[in-house]
């Protein structure tokens, strides 16, 4: 596909298909998304790829640690979360839409409860990754790790496999850090699920609101 082609029909698949993803094909996107830029080419990201038991004993052991210690969700790494508008709006409007979809109403705490659960099993994709990056890295070295995770997204969808980034694996990570003994100098920074979106779910049809060029833009000297 031509980059546009990617970009326009890459989308964030909440519900997967079980059919599992070649070694060799996860090898190979990854081996392509590592061409992404980075700040004076310190390629600061790590990622940890589960499959098979290992990311079913993942799955498995964050959510029993969510229902036993359910206070156990801050961040190991500071997060300012002081959104404001435009984009607490352009949230609220897409949590609406996707559970909508999903059929799950307002105030339903005990049904959002539970697919927020669905990010710790990566939407029941069949494989999951795992992004740490070194504790002692600044700002710039984060802003590469996202540029190598968007890479990834396109050189899936260049090759028919979708993707859906989880932010939720910053959360719960003293699990993440044990089952995959991540050392104890690497933040664990967010996850990923990788696979075949199951086109069958409402979930998947969410398209979400773009803004125009004008509205973030601002040229100069033309």
């Amino acid at each position: 596909m031509h980059i546009d082609e990617v970009l326009a029909k890459r989308r964030s698949a909440r519900a997967f298909k079980p059919d599992p993803l070649d070694r060799a094909l996860v090898e190979e996107i990854l081996r392509v998304a590592s061409l992404a830029p980075s700040n004076t080419n310190v390629q600061p990201w790590k990622v940890h790829v589960v499959a098979g038991e290992v990311r079913d004993r993942l799955e498995r052991e964050v959510l029993a640690h969510r229902e036993t210690d359910p206070t156990d969700a801050a961040a190991e790494f500071p997060r300012a979360n002081k959104r404001k508008e435009p984009y607490i709006s352009r949230m609220r409007k897409l949590g609406k839409d996707m559970y909508g979809l999903l059929e799950i109403p307002k105030g339903d705490q005990a049904a959002g409860w539970r697919q927020w659960g669905r990010n710790y099993a990566f939407f029941d994709a069949p494989v999951g990754l795992i992004f740490t990056i070194d504790k002692d890295l600044d700002q710039m070295n984060w802003i590469d790790l996202g540029l190598f995770a968007m890479a990834i997204m396109l050189a899936a969808k260049a090759r028919g496999v979708d993707t859906c980034a989880l932010g939720a694996w910053n959360n719960y990570w003293t699990v993440t850090r044990r089952v995959l003994d991540v050392p104890e100098d690497q933040y664990i920074a967010f996850g990923m699920a990788l696979g075949y979106a199951d086109e069958t779910q409402a979930v998947n049809t969410l398209v979400a609101d773009r803004e125009p060029v004008e509205a973030f833009t601002t040229f100069h000297g033309f």
